[in-house]
């Protein structure tokens, strides 16, 4: 199954466009348009999408409208995947090193999906030893892109430790939601 889906740079442009921004709905041209190429390949790489299970398409006034099924068996999978390598995501995962020393970094499951949540709701969490202007820099460049505020919450590892040891209200309510682990292992984070 991942022939069908990973095979050429016009499908990855097409999935990072569609994971990126999960409840959208798409036409042909505007597709065309974001990922900058050309119409026949992108509506070759959309039918074999649809055809994987992966799309689907609807008619409305004449134009024909695609977005992602949700109920696709690697669809959480994908949307991990491209967490991991656009936006915030794809930011915090390549200057990791310049971001500092990070144990845990993991996104929210609501802010990967594109749902808007309550102003107590944490998008982001970074844990280790962090150079604040430098992630600071790039959920601002995340803000401007999305038009939102976006927020996110630095720990230490010694202040994570400790809020989790007296099962911190704050920490637990951030934990215990879904989310899509940037750096880290989740297992180890938990535990």
């Amino acid at each position: 199954m991942l022939e069908d889906i990973f095979i050429s740079k016009v499908r990855v442009k097409i999935l990072q466009l569609f994971f990126a921004t999960p409840n959208q709905i798409y036409h042909v041209r505007e597709i065309v348009r974001r990922v900058g190429e050309e119409i026949n390949a992108v509506r070759r790489e959309l039918a074999r999408l649809e055809k994987a299970g992966l799309l689907t398409s609807e008619w409305r006034a004449n134009r024909r409208l695609y977005s992602t099924r949700q109920d696709y068996i690697f669809w959480q999978d994908l949307l991990s995947v491209v967490a991991k390598t656009v936006g915030l995501g794809g930011d915090i995962v390549k200057n990791r090193n310049k971001i500092g020393k990070i144990k845990f970094s993991f996104l929210s499951g609501a802010f990967a999906r594109g749902i808007e949540v309550g102003p107590n709701d944490v998008d982001l969490l970074v844990v280790g030893n962090i150079i604040m202007p430098q992630i600071a820099a790039l959920v601002k460049d995340e803000e401007a892109r999305r038009g939102r505020e976006i927020n996110y919450t630095i720990m230490t590892e010694e202040e994570f430790n400790f809020r989790k040891k007296r099962r911190d209200p704050f920490l637990l309510g951030i934990l215990e939601k879904p989310q899509i682990m940037l750096i880290g292992d989740e297992a180890e984070m938990l535990k």
